[in-house]
Parts: C-alpha cells; sequence; structure tokens
C-alpha cells in the first residue's frame, strides 16, 4: 500500500492492534511516535509533524484511558487530556490536507439507560453514566469535531465506537485497568498466593459486551477503507460514527467465572456490593456496521485464553506497576 498511515497512541492496546493489522495487509509506510518523541497535547509539535510527515490517513487511537477508579479519581485528566489530544490532531490533519481520518471512541458516549441494543442514535439523547461521564464527553466531542470538519471543509472524517476491549497489550494496572485486565491479574495472583477467595467490585449483575482488539483493529481498517460513497449512504453528516462490537453479552460475574476458569482458579468468588456497579447494561447494535461488511470473529472463551497468555508473558512487566 502507497498511502502514508499515522497511528496516532500506536503503543497503546488499540493503537499496537492497527498497526499489526495494517502491516498484514501490505502496507509499509506507517508513521509512529512515542509520547517521548511527539507529545500530542503540544499543538505546535503536532503540527510541526504534519508539516514535515505528510500522512494520508489518520488514525487517532490515542486517548488517556481507565477503568473506573481512574475515572473517579482523575476527571479533569480524562476530560482535558483527551479534549486536547483529538482537536490538536484533527486541526493540523485538517490544515494540512489529510483527507481521511478515522477517530476511535468508545461506547460510552451513550446515555446510561439507553434502550437496547444502544444504536447510534442514541447518541445525546439522555443523562451519561457519572462514573466516565468527563470521559464520555470529551470522545462526544471528538466526533462532533470531525462531523464539524466534514460538514464545513468537505473532509471525510470517520468515527467508529467499540465495545469494551480486550486483548494483547492492554492495561494491566492493579487501580486503573479495566474489568478483563483487572480479573485476569487479581485470579492470576490469587492463584500464585493460593487465595481461596477472589472479590469483584459491585454486584455482579451488570451485562456487558466485550470485543478482542485484534476484531476492534479489523473493523477500523475496514471502515477506513470502504469507498466513500458506500461509507456515506450508511450514515448522516451530523450521525457519522458506527459502532462496533459482537452484537452479545453477558453478566460480569459469568465473565468472572470465565476468567478464573482461564487462569486455574478454583475458589470462591465474591462480590462487594458496596461498589459501584457503573451502567447496569451497554450492548451495542451493530447492525450497521454488519451492513457495511463486517463482523467479529473471536469468540469470548478464545480471547480470554488468548490475553490471558499475553499477561502471562509480560507479567514480569506488571510486577513493579
Amino acid at each position: 500500500m502507497s498511502d502514508r498511515v499515522f497511528v496516532a497512541g500506536h503503543r497503546g492496546m488499540v493503537g499496537s492492534a492497527i498497526v499489526r493489522r495494517l502491516e498484514a495487509l501490505g502496507y509499509t509506510d506507517i508513521l509512529t511516535r512515542s509520547r517521548d518523541e511527539l507529545d500530542l497535547l503540544d499543538p505546535a509539535a503536532v503540527d510541526r509533524f504534519f508539516a514535515e510527515e505528510q500522512p494520508d490517513q489518520v488514525y487517532l487511537a490515542a486517548a488517556r484511558v481507565g477503568g473506573i477508579q481512574a475515572n473517579n479519581s482523575e476527571p479533569a485528566h480524562f476530560i482535558w487530556d483527551n479534549l486536547v489530544m483529538e482537536s490538536n490532531i484533527v486541526k493540523s490533519a485538517h490544515d494540512h490536507g489529510v483527507q481521511r481520518l478515522l477517530f476511535l471512541g468508545s461506547s460510552c458516549i451513550y446515555p446510561k439507560m439507553a434502550a437496547q441494543p444502544i444504536r447510534e442514535d442514541s447518541l445525546l439523547t439522555g443523562v451519561l453514566e457519572p462514573t466516565n461521564e468527563p470521559y464520555a464527553i470529551a470522545k462526544i466531542a471528538g466526533i462532533k469535531l470531525c462531523e464539524s470538519f466534514n460538514r464545513q471543509f468537505g473532509r471525510d472524517y470517520r468515527s467508529v465506537m467499540p465495545t469494551n476491549l480486550y486483548g494483547p497489550g492492554d492495561n494491566y494496572h492493579p487501580e486503573h485497568s479495566h474489568v478483563v485486565p483487572a480479573l485476569l491479574r487479581r485470579f492470576h495472583e490469587a492463584v500464585a498466593s493460593g487465595a481461596d477467595v477472589v472479590t469483584i467490585w459491585g454486584t455482579g449483575t451488570p451485562r456487558r459486551e466485550f470485543l478482542h482488539v485484534d476484531d476492534m483493529a479489523a473493523a477500523s481498517v475496514h471502515v477506513m477503507e470502504l469507498d466513500h460513497e458506500v461509507y456515506w449512504s450508511a450514515v448522516t453528516p451530523m450521525l457519522s460514527h458506527v459502532n462496533v462490537g459482537t452484537g452479545s453479552d453477558i453478566p460480569i460475574a459469568e465473565l468472572a467465572r470465565l476468567v478464573a476458569e482461564v487462569a486455574g482458579f478454583t475458589g470462591r468468588i465474591a462480590f462487594d456490593a458496596s461498589k459501584p456497579d457503573g451502567t447496569p447494561r451497554k450492548l451495542l447494535d451493530v447492525g450497521r456496521i454488519e451492513a457495511l461488511g463486517w463482523t467479529a470473529t473471536i469468540e469470548l472463551a478464545d480471547g480470554l485464553r488468548e490475553a490471558y497468555r499475553w499477561f502471562a508473558e509480560h507479567q514480569a512487566d506488571f510486577r513493579q506497576r
């Protein structure tokens, strides 16, 4: 492939998966920069990068991410960092003639009590989940930023909203990780220490949908590569984002049992109902992306086994984190 492709956030779970997918498809001119090489919070630095490198396509996968506890303890970081990063990248992409950009959001953009499964047109129809509202608002702003540049300047900036992601490269911080890596690490450490009980936050009743990051990367590249007419026949200028998920969900309690089995934990699983559950259910309607020719392929049990193998191979990297 001859296009120069900038993957912002290539060291993150999603960005690294997109790089793997692009390489597998034959892309040879992939631009990446570490945080030390390019501070995405610095508008002048971002502008210089675009001026010098002149990418043809941009995958905006860079973001500050984390679980309920991280969102609760650092709301200012979550809203400011994400607003600034996406604003700097989209504006510089436009200023330097990038016509094609893909913004990666999150299913937390939708109202807490949205009808299930959640359709794209549920956006901005109700109150957000309070535990991650700052992050969600930043992601909604990113969608509307792309739509606004499309409407005013004729750009082709698209957005994909994934459900809960997991897989190789995930964050296994004991306090700031999402539910799958948090459970994988907790059950792994319980086995190693000989613990007979593992306590999970919340009641275990909320239902969640989980998508392997390699499926997310495949969906992202698929959406980016769709012909202009095909993509825009399925969306509208003021509702241009596409959900990405599996179309099925499970209770957190069942997820915990699956992870315990993968990690070899045979003790008791307890639930701490004094901790927040978050949104009761969050299942995405994936009819739009399926109509565009993409469906998920990695089953949850298979994906969890792969994720655990990756963690086990890299656990020394997380031991002091």
